[in-house]
């Protein structure tokens, strides 16, 4: 990963083939985290790991990157407010506000109920805990959005891996009781 850090480097110099080059290097493991989350979405959902991945880049767009980090806690965001959007989205008044959908070809069968609503939740208490502890947020998001191991999000945060596990017990713990109350 080394190699992503002097990318992200040559970017900020400048260099017009880096962006290319940080694009490749990143581009398989961006996919797997896609493709990871969206075998958690239901079936039948239009959104595919491919486009969530292109969706995201796009939306990283020109920023800078001071360092790995920061380009993977951008990457994990990017990729968590697409999956915000698509859930308000599908839950606007305009998109049948929550109406149960069925399938064209067997009227009689429902398809089943969504988690948009849990998702937008989520959303809720994750800005909830990020004014109350940044660094365990962005933990969360690394997590769970990104689908980073405790090893990776801990180099990424800069902190020890038994650091990252107690904040991840106590994030889990503290958005439990914030979507519970809510």
């Amino acid at each position: 990963m080394a190699d992503l850090t002097l990318l992200l480097d040559a970017i900020q110099r400048g260099d017009p083939g880096a962006t290319d080059d940080l694009l490749t290097q990143v581009y398989a493991g961006l996919r797997q985290l896609a493709r990871a989350k969206m075998a958690r979405e239901q079936p039948g959902h239009t959104l595919q790991p491919t486009a969530l991945v292109h969706e995201a880049w796009l939306r990283l767009g020109d920023q800078r990157f001071e360092n790995r980090a920061h380009f993977f806690s951008a990457a994990a965001e990017a990729m968590r407010r697409i999956l915000i959007e698509r859930a308000r989205r599908k839950l606007a008044a305009k998109h049948g506000a929550g109406a149960e959908h069925l399938d064209v070809h067997e009227i009689e069968i429902a398809a089943p109920a969504g988690k948009d609503d849990e998702l937008l939740a989520l959303h809720d208490a994750l800005t909830a805990l990020e004014a109350h502890d940044a660094r365990k947020a962005e933990l969360v998001k690394l997590r769970y959005f990104a689908g980073l191991g405790f090893e990776e999000a801990a180099e990424i945060l800069g902190i020890s891996v038994p650091t990252a596990k107690r904040d991840w017990t106590y994030a889990r713990a503290w958005l439990y009781q914030a979507i519970r109350s809510s």
